[in-house]
């Protein structure tokens, strides 16, 4: 199930407007940048953005249709702010069209599975074929295993995450959207690894 609902169609942007906030819109102090999430249709995707920008977790919300977008700052320890301008896309194939429209142009892809089904781990691994192939040469990529409160449920290995995700260039962390737990350190650790401008 999702944690948010889609975008209301009053402000309804295209996926492509934020493409240029993406790029040149930043100084070396605050940086704003298109962030899409992807990976299979209950995992998780829409609870961990829910948890990371309002600090809710809805656990009777619904499926996310086509994409919903909300935006979140955060401050780093070095006076420096990145705004997150957050792209949850839907996980059910028949939407599955539609999700190179939302990571063309994005400087960050969190690719989610759900550590109790190994199903969606390989699934994920469709989705960093398709960013390797198609997205920003440069995109920043985090390999994320939801649910890690249902470990006596899990079937998903974390080694097999990191090994991965080692393997591709990415960095891997375990979230729990339920519990809060890693959420916030996720979007840390993305802001961390972006590219800043150079300072005048």
């Amino acid at each position: 199930m999702g944690c948010a609902s889609s975008l209301p169609d009053g402000n309804a942007r295209g996926p492509n407007s934020l493409n240029r906030s993406s790029e040149g819109a930043s100084d070396a102090k605050n940086l704003k940048v298109k962030l899409v999430v992807l990976g299979d249709s209950g995992v998780g995707k829409s609870c961990i953005v829910l948890r990371f920008v309002r600090g809710q977790f809805d656990p009777t919300s619904k499926v996310t249709v086509g994409a919903s977008f909300l935006s979140q700052t955060i401050a780093l320890q070095n006076s420096t702010t990145v705004k997150f301008e957050i792209w949850d896309t839907a996980g059910q194939e028949r939407y599955a069209a539609l999700a190179p429209l939302y990571y063309r142009g994005a400087a960050v892809a969190v690719i989610v599975y759900d550590i109790t089904s190994p199903e969606t781990f390989t699934k994920a691994q469709y989705w960093v074929k398709e960013l390797q192939k198609h997205g920003s040469p440069d995109i920043v990529m985090a390999l994320v295993g939801n649910k890690a409160d249902l470990q006596d449920r899990r079937e998903v290995p974390t080694e097999d995450g990191k090994e991965y995700a080692e393997k591709n260039g990415m960095f891997f962390i375990e979230t729990s959207a339920k519990t809060a737990d890693n959420i916030n350190q996720l979007f840390e650790e993305i802001a961390k690894r972006l590219p800043w401008p150079e300072s005048t």
